[in-house]
């Protein structure tokens, strides 16, 4: 049985996680995390039917020593220090908030190769997500000149959204950084043609409605090429998540992706 503690139990994908984690028979909520709860008792877990269940507010009076595995879906301001937190006392963490630099990665991973600790960063656990992200990296060998479109729901606080920005690095990784489109184009309205990353641009959409969608746009001499990924319910990253509790203290190191478990 594999002891998780949820953290942002109070959002959206917190809620889905904690009922994920409570139908899964090879898991055990053991506690819940969030700045948010209102008091530290049970009373907020009457909807999950869990007795057993520890509510915490406080980072600093969670019973480490009771869990093996700290599933994130906090805020992007907070993320940082509760994986370290995490990894500094032994806990595999499985995170699935954006907003991390590349900094702040590094230095996790150093706490993570120190302490031989396993643990998952996941721009996206659907699964969809992940194979769109593969087939980008593939179709970029051929069809180097590119945009990718990300559209999500008007919450969302970052931008890009992970899984866009970690695509652009799997083109990059087989493609030669260069300019695209018009040399001497004009922006009418600043930011129109989108984030740029190594002449890749990237484009962030916020709407109500929305959840979580992604196209990745091929263009070449006579031919085009669009990968889309839906996901329309936060169901959707959970098989994901569910994979990433079950193995990720099998491994000694902290990781980026989702394909790296699967």
């Amino acid at each position: 049985m594999i002891n998780v503690l949820v953290a942002g139990f109070k959002g959206k994908m917190g809620a889905t996680t904690v009922q994920m984690i409570i139908d899964n028979p090879k898991f055990k909520l053991t506690a819940v995390y969030d700045l948010k709860a209102q008091e530290k008792n049970l009373n907020e877990l009457i909807e999950y039917q869990n007795q057993d269940v520890i509510v915490y507010r406080d980072k600093e009076e969670i019973a480490t020593d009771k869990i093996d595995v700290w599933v994130d879906f906090t805020h992007p301001s907070a993320v940082f220090e509760n994986v370290k937190f995490a990894l500094e006392h032994g806990i595999s963490p499985v995170v699935g908030t954006t907003g991390l630099t590349a900094q702040q990665v590094t230095q996790l991973q150093e706490i993570a190769s120190q302490r031989k600790i396993g643990g998952l960063i996941a721009p996206n656990f659907g699964i969809s997500a992940v194979l769109l992200m593969q087939f980008a990296k593939q179709a970029a060998k051929y069809l180097p000149d590119v945009e990718i479109i990300e559209m999500h729901h008007d919450n969302k606080l970052d931008a890009p959204s992970g899984t866009a920005l970690n695509t652009a690095k799997m083109i990059a990784e087989v493609r030669q950084e260069h300019i695209q489109g018009n040399p001497q184009e004009t922006e009418l309205l600043p930011g129109a043609r989108g984030a740029d990353y190594q002449g890749m641009k990237i484009h962030a959409i916020r709407l109500p409605g929305y959840v979580a969608h992604e196209q990745v746009l091929f263009g070449g001499k006579g031919e085009a090429l669009t990968i889309r990924q839906d996901s329309f319910d936060r169901i959707s990253f959970m098989s994901g998540v569910a994979v990433a509790v079950e193995k990720i203290q099998k491994y000694q190191e902290l990781m980026v992706g989702l394909e790296n478990i699967l």
